[in-house]
């Protein structure tokens, strides 16, 4: 007689740093509530539970009964809780001292607020390398989840894939469970006696080496946030009769990750490639490469061998995404930099503030872009920029920092150089553009060069006409539910227009003369003025950058009069974007928001304010130019639908070349 499958259930909560308010409390209600509230009721249902640090922090101080019931569950032996990075960082791209740190942090918050440390980890995004084996060793981890996928790159067999496996790496040894993604695809969306019936078909695959398992750690979000979720999962009673059907079934024993691992023995050793979830394969990739791959796989689904040889069509790994997106790039190696500089402090000059800071500056969502990732939302690389320039300026005030200096900070084999002054920074890139992609404000703790990129994204060939809403009522009944990974569906209209890539970077001041980019090449470095003069005719123009005290000053000097328009192109992050909070102020009036279009002529100061902010921009001319503003959105997708998301306010001043010279001033002030 076949033993029962050891169900081991595990789910994943986590929120941005920086996240909205009301998202935090629409995923409470939806989602966090119901869900403990429900499982509450069934103290003989156990399961695995990994709340993100700064999360779980959130959760505390807002929502205590949430926490509460968890607290209980926790006391009483029905959760077991897994560790993880405090802030979610992605740990393979963080130095070896800050996973110990982080990982160490959260364990010991987990002791102290929850009344138990974690044997097992969560690896954010299930991104796996070798290399994070020590930290999580070191730090008391005793095992960790992935996707049975990273088994399978592995070149095991699913039939293999019972219980867990030991790798090893430094002289530590680590046990791996292989996540089920027939399971992850069936929970929440198929009908949930489905779901427990696929379970119980598992106890009958016969093993004499140990108890069968169903292996299931997943995003909690899939309970409630997802579209139709909430119904399906709630008002229509899903998580209940799983819960129940999983409890009456013979078949099926609802066990601890921990007691089961106590309890058997590891299937053998085993060396994982990098890997992630099988969808991150197409989002890494650009989007000529994501759409080849995924036409590979349509074809091997259509020819009906992808299931079993999905393992070799490998698509590309998480840190694509800095090779992929420099502004992504820019943010990571920054925020390396930082965390250098912080560990070469005196540790009497350290603070728990600085630590902090620097934690949350690795938190993964900014980093990437996805179904899920952040990187396209910029209130979520605010955050990420909030804490390093706020660190940052902690640092020059116990060690002082030149005014000016060069690197190649990105490794791109372009220096780029810094001008600060402990009030404002800019850093420009020491390429033909002459621009500047960084202006950090210090006391509000702001970069208002943080934006992004419009380019071609591999989803971009569903936004087709004749795509309209996919739901579960359309298309599956009584039978289930559609997972974000199967919808299409459009917040906002999007046209052919909102999907062309951009030919130049969205950086502050890209000069073109008769609408044509101008080049430039680099004159004289010096700590009080970077200059570039114009590589080529028909325009001799030089350009000097400079700061005093709040103030950028841009200055442009004409070497000849020639006929045509000048024109210079400054692209600002404003924390409101497109929100009642940002505005343009023009004698003393107000011509409009920030996401909208307008024009003026003869202008010579402009006032863009912004409450979220806390501060404005005063925009000066030395002399009477056009303005002409307007928002700049990029196309994104979410497990939502497919939607236009304002990055930054694009102002394009024009002047005629009938003056030697032009000072262009931007006043950074608080309110």
């Amino acid at each position: 007689m076949s033993r029962p499958v050891s169900l081991l259930f595990g789910i994943h909560a986590h929120q941005p740093v920086g996240n909205f308010p009301d998202v935090l409390a629409d995923a409470h209600l939806r989602c966090y509530k119901p869900f403990l509230e429900i499982l509450y009721r069934y103290p003989n249902f156990h399961f695995a539970v990994h709340f993100s640090g700064w999360l779980l922090d959130y959760l505390i101080d807002h929502y205590p009964e949430d926490i509460a019931l968890l607290r209980e569950m926790v006391k009483r032996g029905q959760v077991e809780l897994f560790g993880a990075g405090d802030t979610e960082p992605v740990l393979a791209v963080i130095p070896y001292r800050d996973r110990i740190g982080q990982i160490e942090t959260f364990s010991k918050k987990l002791e102290k607020k929850l009344g138990q440390r974690p044997n097992g980890a969560w690896l954010t995004e299930r991104v796996w390398e070798s290399t994070v084996v020590p930290a999580l060793v070191d730090c008391g981890i005793r095992y960790v989840i992935v996707d049975d996928y990273h088994f399978l790159c592995a070149g095991k067999k699913a039939t293999e894939l019972n219980g867990f496996f030991t790798t090893e790496e430094d002289t530590r040894n680590l046990d791996i469970f292989p996540i089920s993604e027939a399971l992850r695809y069936k929970l929440p969306f198929s009908p949930a006696s489905e779901a427990v019936a696929y379970i119980e078909s598992l106890a009958d695959c016969h093993t004499t080496h140990a108890n069968n398992t169903a292996v299931y750690f997943d995003d909690i979000e899939k309970f409630g946030i997802w579209p139709e979720t909430y119904e399906w999962v709630y008002e229509k009673g899903w998580l209940e009769q799983f819960i129940q059907g999983v409890l009456a079934s013979p078949k099926i024993c609802s066990q601890h990750y921990r007691d089961y691992h106590a309890a058997e023995k590891t299937r053998g050793i085993v060396y994982l490639p990098t890997a992630s979830y099988i969808e991150m394969n197409e989002w890494t990739l650009p989007a000529e490469s994501a759409n080849t791959y995924a036409d590979l796989i349509n074809e091997a689904k259509t020819n009906g061998w992808f299931e079993h040889k999905k393992a070799f069509l490998r698509g590309g790994i998480w840190k694509n995404f800095f090779s992929r997106y420099p502004e992504s790039n820019w943010m990571h190696k920054r925020m390396l930099g930082l965390s250098a500089r912080l560990a070469a402090l005196p540790e009497k000059m350290r603070t728990n503030e600085m630590q902090q800071k620097l934690y949350q500056s690795q938190a993964n969502d900014a980093y990437w872009h996805g179904l899920f990732g952040g990187l396209y939302l910029p209130h979520l690389r605010r955050a990420i920029y909030n804490d390093m320039v706020a660190l940052e300026a902690m640092l020059d005030k116990c060690v002082s920092r030149s005014g000016f200096f060069t690197e190649d900070t990105d490794l791109d084999g372009i220096d780029e150089v810094y001008l600060q002054n402990g009030i404002i920074q800019a850093v420009l890139k020491l390429d033909s553009n002459a621009c500047i992609f960084e202006l950090d404000a210090y006391q509000l703790k702001h970069n208002f060069g943080d934006t992004l990129r419009r380019q071609k994204e591999h989803y971009f060939r569903k936004i087709q006409p004749g795509h309209g809403n996919l739901s579960s009522h359309d298309n599956h009944s009584d039978k289930g539910i559609a997972s974000a990974h199967d919808r299409v569906h459009f917040k906002d209209v999007i046209n052919a227009n909102d999907l062309e890539a951009d030919d130049h970077p969205k950086s502050l001041f890209i000069d073109r003369f008769n609408d044509a980019f101008l080049c430039y090449q680099q004159e004289s470095l010096t700590a009080d003025r970077i200059s570039f003069k114009s590589a080529t005719n028909p325009l001799p123009v030089q350009k000097h950058f400079m700061l005093s005290g709040n103030k950028l000053l841009v200055s442009y000097q004409f070497k000849n009069h020639a006929d045509g328009v000048f024109s210079t192109e400054i692209n600002l992050a404003m924390p409101s974007c497109d929100g009642p909070g940002g505005r343009y102020i023009y004698n003393g009036k107000i011509p409009g928001g920030f996401g909208h279009l307008f024009k003026l002529n003869d202008m010579t100061e402009i006032i863009l304010d912004d409450t979220t902010l806390g501060g404005n921009i005063v925009l000066s001319t030395s002399a009477p130019v056009a303005l002409s503003a307007q928002p700049h959105f990029s196309v994104s997708q979410s497990e939502s639908g497919f939607e236009k998301i304002m990055q930054a306010v694009s102002l394009k001043l024009e002047w005629p070349i009938n003056k030697q010279e032009l000072m262009i001033t931007l006043s950074i002030n608080t309110s």
